[in-house]
């Protein structure tokens, strides 16, 4: 065969395959669109209750992971003094969902959330199904929230005044606040964090 035939040869099979990639680009772009659209989050609500979601379900890990004797437990070594043990600060997340939610709500909020609210749950059972009913509170509400009342104004001794967005996202900062302390509290009882033993991590 002659250079010449080998030239055009290649120069052929150089279009075809030019052309085919053409047209495969769009669908495949319009494809890896679709894709990354379907991960973020399509609303405001969506984009608070991804991480408010993930915190309450680490908090919660750590109340089910410690034993029920275990939740009158105070650390010793180190400044401890007056701190709430396990179980209330179990308690002081719930009822403060409450609390947070009822002022989105434009509601009166618990009185009494620094010391755990007015709920009697006191077991360890109690309190967990205190923590899972705050937390299901408090995302049926988030779910309400959208662009149009993100901004409206709260009024409340707990986080206000603030806006609705505000108080939203603060609720997320507050559940990772006191999931932080009670981390120490469950590791000076010998138990990971069950987000720590699902990464295979020490620290």
């Amino acid at each position: 065969m002659s250079l010449f035939r080998v030239a055009v040869l290649l120069i052929g099979c150089g279009i075809a395959l030019l052309a085919v990639g053409q047209s495969a680009t769009p669908q495949n772009s319009a494809t890896k669109q679709a894709t990354q659209s379907d991960d973020i989050p399509k609303s405001i609500a969506e984009s608070v209750s991804g991480p408010l979601q993930f915190a309450e379900g680490n908090f919660l890990g750590l109340a089910e992971a410690m034993p029920e004797d275990k939740y009158s437990f105070i650390p010793l070594v180190g400044k401890f003094d007056g701190v709430r043990n396990f179980g209330e600060q179990v308690k002081h997340v719930a009822c403060a969902q409450f609390a947070f939610f009822n002022e989105f709500e434009g509601k009166k909020p618990p009185d009494d959330c620094e010391k755990g609210g007015h709920d009697p749950a006191k077991s360890k059972t109690e309190l967990i199904k205190y923590l899972k009913d705050s937390f299901d509170y408090s995302n049926r509400v988030l779910a309400t929230l959208t662009a149009k009342n993100a901004l409206d104004r709260v009024e409340g001794r707990y986080a206000g005044p603030n806006t609705k967005l505000g108080i939203s996202v603060l609720a997320v900062w507050h559940i990772t606040d006191h999931y932080g302390q009670l981390v120490e509290y469950i590791r000076l009882n010998g138990i990971a964090p069950a987000m720590t033993q699902k990464y295979g991590l020490k620290g």
